[in-house]
């Protein structure tokens, strides 16, 4: 898949299981809204941000 934008990579979320299960929720339900069962949400984060555990 190619980004439109330098300024943006995708988010590694692996290690975020809170953060993953927040966009699988809301796949299920905007798959239910517009009854495609195909929707996919990708996260991006800007390029060289960096990470805080405030």
């Amino acid at each position: 898949m190619e980004t439109l934008n330098n300024d943006y990579k995708f988010a590694a979320l692996g290690e975020q299981e809170a953060a993953v299960e927040v966009i699988r929720n809301a796949e299920a339900a905007l798959a239910q809204l517009t009854g495609n069962p195909t929707v996919t949400l990708i996260a991006y984060e800007k390029s060289g941000a960096t990470h805080s555990k405030e």
